[in-house]
């Protein structure tokens, strides 16, 4: 796919994170929130980069989601889920596990998760050593049941959901193959394809998210770049972000207009901008993130 350079990421916060992922704009706080997973901690700032707070985690941390109603976070951790609370100057306060039931393997941990516009979160699991298919897509109903949806996974990435709440899309990076999903407004998926296929120039697909109008953008791990596509699967146009291992991407702000974006710090030593997060003007909107437990 063509490398477009007609949009630039600038950098609002250079501290490195060493796996920065997880991407949430929360509008009640007018704040991000990422996570650094080999960092083990939880980080927020606002929009600028300003105001940054941190806190650090019992285990790697993988993925949060506000929760709605109670102002807590469901927190995907390495081999657990958990809900957790997030105040300022305070150490992070874990409130209770989720009670998940289903067998990991002894190598896998969990990876990405998004929540829909119901209240159901979407949660991938991987091989921690990414190299086996033993990874699998899981769905939280909002009452806290948990079903595996599909397996076969080395490294699990995204999960995006259409404007409509028709599609799932959900990557396999080390495949470099975005798949997309039909979605029943139940939450259950069918008819799984390949949407979009990385060639080995554009890097690894990692995560998502989908703007209003239903192109998605996918952030390239080793490509140094964030794409847009059209729903059909074609490209559109690409942002240039300065740090070659690119992990995900939301939009943020009032109006859902400045698309922000993570990276990693992890074997880049020599990128002074690795790890940063970054903002960029997409010139799209998107839409809010899902909370979980919104009831269905």
């Amino acid at each position: 796919m063509p490398k477009t350079r007609d949009i630039q990421a600038l950098p609002i916060w250079k501290g490195r994170a060493t796996l920065g992922e997880g991407l949430l704009w929360s509008p009640s706080r007018n704040r991000l929130f990422f996570v650094d997973i080999l960092g083990k901690r939880v980080l927020s700032c606002a929009i600028d980069g300003s105001g940054v707070q941190q806190w650090a985690m019992p285990r790697r941390v993988c993925w949060l989601v506000e929760c709605a109603g109670s102002g807590d976070f469901l927190v995907g951790l390495e081999d657990s889920i958990v809900y957790a609370s997030f105040i300022p100057g305070a150490p992070v306060e874990i409130l209770r596990n989720l009670d998940w039931r289903l067998a990991l393997p002894p190598t896998a941990r969990f990876n990405d998760a998004k929540a829909d516009a119901t209240g159901r979160v979407y949660c991938g699991t991987m091989d921690d050593k990414e190299s086996a298919p033993i990874g699998a897509l899981f769905t939280i109903a909002p009452g806290g049941a948990v079903a595996q949806l599909d397996a076969g996974y080395t490294v699990t990435n995204g999960p995006a959901i259409s404007p409509d709440g028709a599609t799932l899309y959900h990557t396999d990076s080390p495949a470099r193959t975005v798949y997309a999903f039909k979605r029943a407004p139940g939450g259950m998926l069918s008819a799984k394809r390949p949407h979009i296929h990385f060639a080995e120039a554009d890097g690894y697909p990692d995560g998502m998210t989908c703007d209003a109008e239903g192109g998605l953008w996918v952030a390239h791990w080793d490509g140094g770049r964030v794409s847009r596509f059209h729903p059909d699967g074609s490209f559109d146009r690409g942002i240039t972000v300065p740090a070659s291992r690119v992990t995900s991407c939301t939009f943020c702000g009032p109006n859902f207009d400045r698309l922000a974006i993570t990276t990693a710090a992890y074997e880049r030593e020599s990128e002074p901008l690795a790890g940063a997060l970054f903002i960029a003007d997409p010139g799209c909107v998107g839409l809010a993130a899902g909370r979980y437990g919104l009831a269905a």
